[in-house]
């Protein structure tokens, strides 16, 4: 079970941050809206929560991985 969470979790992050890099492009693509910035600016409020999200549920269910991360420091 734990390996659907930590996947779940890497796809909530590409999800998240393929939305903060491409929010122009999708914006413009995907939504009619009249002013670009404001669409773009939206999308990239949803990617960080995504994002954030992702990071949480990998934090909480793959300890190892920050295990990793402090001994580099």
């Amino acid at each position: 079970m734990e390996i659907v969470f930590v996947l779940l979790g890497v796809i909530f992050s590409a999800v998240g941050v393929i939305s903060i890099y491409d929010a122009r492009k999708l914006t413009k693509k995907l939504f009619s809206f009249q002013d670009v910035n404001e669409g773009t600016k939206y999308l990239k409020l949803f990617g960080v929560v995504v994002s954030l999200l992702g990071f949480c549920i990998i934090y909480i269910y793959l300890p190892d991985a920050t295990d990793v991360f402090k001994s580099m420091l």
